[in-house]
């Protein structure tokens, strides 16, 4: 059995050596965490970089909430990214209704074609998960969903979050799940023992909340978890 992806958020490149420090897989870059993870700047994003040997997933999303917003602003920014040399992306996008919106998601997909990405927890959001996913099925560089199973968190959707892996090699269903989203360290043997293999965490490592850095101790203590 492989090692299981350990993916940690960061928001700088003192979290980023953190993270690396403590084992980390993969990181995902954002700032401003009061909006749930919006697009690093491309100097953050180049200071990073040049900090760790890791995979960077930055996010695409540029207001709080899940519509792209301004989605030329949006473009110029992947742009830069991708100048700057990002190759792995984050990004996901609902219209007012909770469905998903097809036509800035493919937008911003073409934006970062030939590169992989994830589609975040707008999935949890969304007012009909399977139908966003049959959408989305074989959209290129599209690998990872990132999700919780429930708005609420990994406590809630446990049962959907297993459901989906049941269907594991099926259309709509070809992609990695990532868990993530109100993740507890009780939850990681039974997710484990059930097949879940990626997890996404983010204020768990940290000491005291998103205003304090990621704590390296607490990175290994959530490595050692996750590998079992």
């Amino acid at each position: 059995m492989s090692r299981p992806i350990f993916e940690v958020i960061a928001l700088t490149a003192q979290d980023a050596q953190a993270a690396e420090a403590g084992g980390a897989d993969r990181l995902e870059l954002v700032t401003d965490m009061a909006a749930d993870g919006l697009t690093p700047a491309v100097a953050d994003f180049a200071a990073i970089r040049a900090a760790v040997d890791l995979p960077l997933r930055v996010m695409l999303r540029i207001r709080d909430g899940f519509a792209p917003g301004d989605l030329d602003g949006l473009l110029a920014r992947t742009a830069a990214l991708r100048a700057e040399g990002a190759e792995e992306f984050v990004l996901g996008f609902l219209d007012p209704d909770g469905g998903l919106d097809l036509p800035a998601t493919l937008a911003v997909a073409e934006a970062v074609a030939g590169c992989r990405w994830t589609f975040h927890r707008a999935v949890d959001h969304s007012a009909d998960r399977a139908a966003l996913r049959a959408a989305l099925d074989g959209l290129p560089g599209l690998d990872t969903y990132l999700t919780a199973g429930d708005p609420a968190g990994v406590g809630a959707g446990r049962q959907t979050l297993e459901g989906e892996l049941a269907k594991a090699g099926e259309p709509g269903y070809r992609q990695r799940i990532l868990v993530g989203g109100g993740i507890r360290a009780e939850h990681v043997p039974g997710l484990r023992a059930a097949g879940f293999d990626a997890f996404h965490i983010g204020g768990a490592v940290r000491a005291d909340g998103w205003h304090t850095p990621v704590d390296p101790a607490k990175v290994a203590d959530w490595r050692t978890l996750i590998d079992g």
